[in-house]
């Protein structure tokens, strides 16, 4: 299932994208404010600086993804990691320098709650490292609060809690 967002409200809205082609474009009417809008399957648009539009393709999960497990707050998601840095926290509108934004409405989460970092050592092996943004709540590996100043080795499958919401590592080729 692939998820759109109105880009008027910013409400979800969910398709199966395996019955169209790539490329194809799709029309939609949001059920909360009634904007109309469309999309092209394949390619994203982004807002460049001065105003204009890009297309950039499909999210990569070369480097690993993050599952986001169904909470009392939101539904299952899947989110691609990039090598580098990746500040992890609650999807916000406002929110700025957020690479991997988890939809949530978790008031014990953080708009910027921590940093996953992925590179790859000299055999080429994906590692992961965790640690806090600093948040108000913490993030636990397991069931371990991971200090502050302090960074945690992942591993595949690695379960991982920011506030009350919870998500799995799965490492990349």
């Amino acid at each position: 299932m692939k998820r759109v967002f109105c880009p008027k409200c910013d409400n979800q809205l969910s398709f199966d994208e395996t019955k169209y082609p790539e490329g194809k474009v799709l029309a939609f009417v949001c059920p909360r404010c009634g904007a109309q809008f469309k999309i092209k399957l394949g390619l994203k648009r982004v807002k460049t600086a001065d105003g204009g539009e890009k297309e950039v393709k499909e999210a990569d999960f070369s480097c690993g993804y993050i599952t986001v497990i169904e909470n009392a707050f939101a539904y299952k998601q899947e989110l691609p990691l990039k090598l580098g840095d990746n500040v992890i926290g609650r999807r916000n509108k406002d929110t700025e320098g957020v690479d991997v934004e988890i939809i949530t409405s978790d008031p014990s989460m953080g708009r910027k709650h921590c940093v996953l970092n992925v590179k790859r050592d000299a055999h080429g092996t994906l590692i992961y490292t965790v640690r806090d943004f600093p948040s108000l709540t913490g993030t636990f590996v397991g069931s371990v609060l991971v200090g502050k100043k302090e960074q945690v080795r992942l591993e595949d499958e690695a379960i991982v809690t920011l506030g009350a919401t919870t998500f799995i590592l799965h490492a990349g080729k």
